[in-house]
């Protein structure tokens, strides 16, 4: 991962995922230049059509081994590139 990339997990404010884009009810992850540029990336990937929600937990620096290995973990693309890498099919 480029010096420049950090990692971001965001949680959100949802009483239930079944209303918004795949996959978010764990969370999303974000590997971005800045804080500003995650959120661009994820209004620009993952909510397209519907508004975000407010964020609940943001981690910036995320440590991946710190994620659910169960479901997170084996979901997730690599987060050495610049994108969403969690949930998959937003990148």
């Amino acid at each position: 991962m480029s010096a420049l990339y950090r990692r971001f997990w965001f949680e959100f404010e949802i009483d239930t995922a079944f209303n918004y884009p795949a996959g978010i009810g764990f969370g999303c992850g974000v590997t971005a230049l800045s804080y500003e540029d995650a959120v661009e990336i994820l209004d620009e990937k993952v909510f397209t059509t519907i508004k975000r929600p407010p964020f609940k937990k943001i981690i910036e620096n995320m440590d991946i081994r710190m994620l659910d290995n169960g479901h997170v973990i084996p979901n997730m693309e690599s987060p050495v590139y610049r994108g969403i890498w969690f949930p998959l099919g937003y990148s």
